[in-house]
């Protein structure tokens, strides 16, 4: 069997999908604040959050769903 034979659709299909659950930090980077801001947003609830075990997750689409929030509040004001 040559190399060009070797079929590579496994390892495409093996690629990382997109993260279901961020860290804070990526989280904090997508919303482009401060860690400790972001830390600060989900201790009064308004950015959701997960605890596995002792780590602090923030949900992939939790970032997009604060900023509509926001963007709705501040239009009504």
């Amino acid at each position: 069997m040559s190399i060009a034979a070797v079929d590579t659709a496994p390892l495409a299909e093996a690629a990382d999908p997109a993260p279901v659950l961020l860290t804070v930090e990526e989280a904090a980077r997508c919303l482009r604040i401060g860690r400790t801001t972001c830390f600060a947003l989900i201790r009064t609830g308004e950015l959701e959050s997960l605890t596995i075990g002792g780590l602090r997750r923030v949900p992939a689409d939790a970032p997009a769903a604060y900023v509509t929030r926001l963007r709705t509040t501040q239009r009504a004001a």
